[in-house]
């Protein structure tokens, strides 16, 4: 067997497989041999049937199926030991000729090559990294949204905008008696703040026990069918014949009182024993905060050393005839005449791996096992956050994420997120940042020119 690589561009090589039948011919014989063993036919036992009936049965087959192989194995051996980077898959040349009764054989395939690239990350190359700063302001606010998160529900003596009502609801005529066999419902439960009326939320402002409010349950909630079954306690199918108004005689109301300033509440807010006092509680929440705000500052460096490296490359030369081709062999649903418009679509992303891969193998980043631990924690983290910090020890953490990474299409994934995240690392590292400190609203602005162009 013979393999040729011809190198047609910059962007595109031909392999070329010749294949002798000295090369294939033992595989076959193998193959054919294991047939007759297992295989009876009319008047012959398995084991017993002529060589000659079986070759003359599935010889044709059992040769097709050898010589793919046999050249499918060349064309990567060769694409894997002279380290090839291929884009996409070898295509076969339209001219290959596959006459099964030949005995020799060539084939040629068309390869896609990545291109060379100079990713021009050094200290010649300047990328903005925002550093937000953190005000008394934002920690008070921090704090105000913790103390109402972690405070308890107590009785009240007068509604709040958040307070929970309890009492009793009766449908009322339209001239605004009581309705005789309507609807009452004696320990109804309303949340005001829920209501889509501004004007029935309104209705409900500065009330005390024992104070009758005249509402509209269907305005409250658009008539949703859904949400008047469950205030009034009646089917759905019901709620179009109550839709007028209805007494509520307020029997209790609850508001919630913030969490005190004390031992339980620093505990459950940061974590245990992380802090003993307002200004160790404080000190620990501008940590946080500092903390989000770099994750924050980082996502936007991502964006901008993106821009800033596909700038300094310049547009990226691809093999797009043998990239196309290969698309519209492995969908359905394209063909030559949308191919174009999915390869555009696809143009960007291709560009910036190709570059991102480029970067990896100049700094030589290695994706680690520990690397997909941290990938995996950071996605427990993520959605084990809701239930509050001490939901975060290590222990909980870790369980999760080793059964995150046994999943294999989650391995591929953490190692894309790895190596993306670990690249931008290293382009933070080589290149010169132009630091900056912003407030809060002046980090924002920096994306709305991309949101009003999106």
């Amino acid at each position: 067997m013979n393999v040729n690589y011809a190198k047609l561009d910059n962007v595109s090589g031909e392999i070329t497989v010749t294949l002798e039948e000295k090369d294939y011919a033992d595989k076959v014989s193998k193959q054919l041999k294991e047939i007759g063993k297992k295989h009876a036919e009319p008047g012959f036992r398995p084991g017993h049937v002529p060589a000659g009936l079986i070759a003359k049965k599935y010889g044709s087959a059992v040769k097709y199926d050898v010589v793919n192989k046999e050249v499918a194995d060349a064309v990567f051996n060769y694409i894997k030991e002279n380290k090839l980077q291929v884009l996409g898959q070898p295509v076969p040349e339209a001219d290959n000729e596959f006459k099964i009764e030949n005995a020799d054989f060539t084939f040629k395939f068309k390869v896609g090559l990545a291109p060379e690239i100079d990713n021009h990350v050094n200290k010649d190359l300047h990328v903005p990294y925002y550093t937000i700063n953190v005000t008394d302001e934002m920690i008070n606010e921090q704090i105000e949204g913790l103390r109402q998160r972690f405070g308890r529900q107590v009785p009240g003596e007068e509604t709040e905008p958040n307070a929970v009502i309890k009492g009793a609801i009766t449908e009322l005529n339209p001239d605004g008696t009581v309705k005789e066999g309507g609807i009452v419902v004696e320990n109804g439960i309303i949340a005001p703040v829920y209501f889509k009326s501004e004007d029935q939320k309104k209705l409900f402002e500065a009330k005390h026990p024992g104070d009758v409010v005249v509402f509209n349950p269907a305005a409250t909630c658009d008539a949703n069918p859904t949400e008047m079954s469950s205030m009034l306690n009646i089917d759905k199918d019901k709620v179009e014949e109550h839709k007028g108004d209805f007494n509520f005689e307020i029997k209790e109301i609850i508001v919630l009182k913030p969490a005190e300033l004390d031992q339980e509440f620093f505990d459950n807010a940061v974590g245990k024993d992380k802090a003993h006092n307002e200004e160790e509680f404080r000190a620990a929440i501008k940590e946080l905060l500092e903390l989000n705000l770099s994750n924050d500052s980082n996502y936007r460096f991502t964006i901008d050393a993106k821009e800033a490296v596909e700038k300094a490359v310049g547009a990226l030369e691809l093999p797009e005839a043998i990239l196309k081709d290969f698309l519209v062999r492995q969908n359905e649903s394209l063909n030559n005449e949308n191919v174009d418009a999915e390869f555009e679509k696809m143009r960007g992303q291709l560009t910036w791996d190709l570059i991102r891969d480029n970067i990896a193998s100049k700094f030589e980043v290695k994706i680690s096992e520990e690397d997909l631990m941290n990938e995996a924690r950071g996605v427990v983290v993520r959605q084990l956050m809701q239930y509050g910090p001490n939901a975060l020890t290590d222990q909980i953490v870790d369980k999760y994420a080793q059964e995150v990474v046994k999943d294999q299409k989650n391995r591929e994934m953490l190692a894309q997120n790895a190596l993306t995240r670990k690249t931008f690392e290293v382009i933070k590292e080589n290149v010169t940042l132009d630091n900056k400190e912003v407030s809060v609203e002046e980090f924002r602005q920096l994306f709305t020119p991309a949101q009003e162009e999106a």
